[in-house]
């Protein structure tokens, strides 16, 4: 039984969830420290221009405050500014309407707190994905070193990181740009490839 976990995200990669379809159980850390510069809070997606990072401003009561308790700053028009982005970036893509419009809906309803609004946006793109069923949990606190036989991807995919060594990334057909990019958003492999986005994760990742 492969065993994974993982730290929550915001509309997370291509690489995030093809470790979840792979895993036969995924736990999802509840109880950690924000840390900063990371995919908890922003996304990349491909615009006309390349990769464009999306981060969402939020409130720290503290240097050491769990990720759960996190708030967003919505004085900051973040929101807006994300979906016309999104919107510029995939709205001629073939599945747009097909899926945007939860997803939309969800950024735009200014929730409080930042854990909640990526787990809401995380369980709309596995039932998209075809991953529905998939039985996730949250810790109960916090181990640094999980037990033996659980693989930690906590921070695996990270924004000054390279793609973790387990995933390999499969080509699918992008808007933009010759160049494929790999390990974007999974909205972006979503929107561009539909009911197709469930076979080409189970192509990109192999957890020993």
């Amino acid at each position: 039984m492969k065993k994974i976990l993982l730290d929550l995200q915001y509309l997370p990669s291509v690489a995030y969830f093809a470790a979840i379809k792979q895993a036969d159980e995924v736990w999802i850390e509840a109880f950690e420290h924000f840390e900063k510069r990371t995919y908890r809070n922003r996304c990349r997606i491909l615009s006309t221009q390349g990769p464009l990072n999306l981060s969402i401003p939020v409130h720290l009561p503290g240097k050491k405050t769990l990720t759960s308790e996190v708030t967003i700053d919505h004085k900051q028009k973040w929101a807006n500014n994300h979906w016309r982005a999104i919107q510029s970036a995939y709205g001629k893509s073939p599945f747009f309407d097909y899926y945007s419009e939860e997803i939309q809906e969800v950024i735009l309803s200014k929730k409080e707190g930042l854990f909640d609004m990526n787990w809401q946006l995380l369980t709309i793109c596995l039932r998209y994905l075809g991953l529905g069923d998939k039985n996730l949990r949250f810790t109960s606190e916090f181990v640094k070193e999980p037990e033996k036989g659980i693989s930690d991807l906590r921070s695996a995919i990270h924004p000054k990181k390279s793609a973790p060594e387990w995933f390999k990334a499969t080509p699918y057909h992008q808007i933009f740009g010759q160049v494929f990019v790999p390990n974007l958003t999974i909205i972006d492999l979503l929107f561009c490839e539909g009911p197709g986005a469930h076979a080409l994760l189970g192509q990109s990742c192999v957890i020993e």
